[in-house]
């Protein structure tokens, strides 16, 4: 029963996650080749994706803990749906703006952070425990697959189709997404005679964090990397379009190599992380991902479309292996009534910072440009490594399951 649950809901998410993958590509194509947006303008609808995580995180984890989750996710689902397909009726009436690409993406965004905080609450309930690495290992792959093949389908469809009308795929795939979902036991929340106030319930789970001896220094981790990421998210379809001057098909299939990044390094996480310890696997994955990083904006011409291509690949497979080992470990190390909010307050934080980064990128580009910004936030990655190395995790091998607050022993 636990496998076909698992497997309705992996479909699931992998249809909707293709669907935004490709329209994860069209969107900002639509704004630079149908609305000519500035670099500034780009930053902004990369923010405006990403803004919910720093407005809503928070109660969100209170917010799925209380309310069933099938019903929730379908209705997130169906939002998301609509806000999509809003883009390609008003650019069909001509009176599409940048305005309305932001809007939508704030939207979206909000319903993005409660369904993933959902999702992953979810997980725990229909897969044991000893399987929970490998099901992330697999979603993992799954997403990064997603980043490998909707990019280039995406860049595929724009370049037959256009931009906008290729928005319609990312619709329909939340559409298919609620439809299966409706399909899933729903959870019955448990009504308490006395219900804490939501700010008291936030605070558990944030006092939580940051007093956890492993949890609170891979969110500070995260969140470093995630700075540069939303650097990275706004500037990189400007960059390969503007500055290296790619057609639409050759952006596709530049910004999928992340996936194959990410399919590499989900598929290699676990057997990685057995060999060298899950710990060790934190820091070396961190060092290597500040030379990809570094990688990416080098080189003009061929030369520039390979360095990009190299420079994500790596980059890519590192955050995967952290996002993998950290995500379990979260899943585990947490108690179980503090599970939504120890993920809530961790996306509060790390994906936080993805706006950020992206709003700052898109004012700098501007003056500096875009490779010698991208540069700036790839030197930037060297927190990752530092923020590891000055906690207690230096000295484990593996990450322990049940850490006292106060300290850490290391295990050799």
């Amino acid at each position: 029963m636990k496998l076909t649950v698992f497997w309705r809901w992996w479909v699931a998410g992998t249809t909707s996650l293709f669907g935004s993958a490709v329209g994860g590509l069209a969107l900002p194509l639509t704004a630079l080749t149908v609305l000519h947006a500035s670099a500034f303008e780009m930053g902004l609808i990369t923010a405006a994706g990403y803004l919910a995580y720093l407005l809503i995180s928070l109660p969100a984890g209170v917010i799925v803990q209380r309310l069933p989750l099938r019903g929730m996710q379908v209705a997130l689902d169906l939002i998301r749906a609509l806000a999509i397909a809003s883009v390609p009726l008003a650019w069909w009436f001509d009176a599409l703006t940048v305005a309305q690409l932001v809007a939508v993406a704030l939207v979206t965004s909000f319903a993005n952070v409660l369904f993933d905080v959902a999702n992953q609450t979810f997980l725990p309930e229909i897969v044991p425990a000893a399987q929970l690495q490998a099901r992330n290992s697999l979603t993992s792959g799954t997403h990064a697959a997603a980043q490998l093949g909707g990019p280039s389908l995406g860049g595929l469809a724009v370049q037959l189709l256009g931009a906008v009308p290729t928005l319609f795929v990312d619709a329909v795939s939340y559409l298919i997404s609620a439809t299966l979902l409706r399909t899933l036991p729903a959870r019955r929340v448990q009504r308490p005679v006395e219900r804490p106030p939501m700010v008291t319930m936030i605070r558990e789970g944030w006092h939580y964090v940051l007093r956890h001896p492993i949890i609170g220094p891979a969110m500070w981790d995260a969140t470093a990397t995630n700075f540069v990421s939303g650097a990275m998210l706004a500037l990189f379809p400007y960059y390969l379009l503007r500055e290296l001057h790619a057609p639409p098909l050759l952006v596709g299939l530049l910004i999928a190599v992340d996936g194959l990044g990410s399919l590499i390094g989900a598929a290699l996480t676990t057997r990685f992380t057995d060999r060298v310890g899950t710990a060790r696997g934190l820091i070396i994955a961190a060092v290597v991902s500040v030379a990809g990083a570094l990688v990416i904006p080098l080189g003009t011409g061929t030369a520039g479309y390979l360095a990009f291509a190299v420079g994500n690949l790596v980059f890519a497979g590192c955050s995967v292996v952290l996002s993998v080992t950290t995500r379990t470990y979260r899943m585990l190390a947490s108690p179980p009534e503090l599970l939504s909010r120890v993920i809530a307050t961790v996306k509060f934080v790390s994906w936080g910072a993805i706006p950020l980064g992206g709003l700052l990128a898109g004012a700098l580009a501007g003056p500096l440009g875009a490779r010698t910004t991208l540069l700036i936030f790839g030197a930037l990655t060297v927190l990752s490594p530092i923020i590891y190395l000055s906690t207690p995790i230096r000295r484990l091998r593996d990450l322990p399951l049940d850490p006292a607050p106060e300290r850490v022993e290391a295990r050799v």
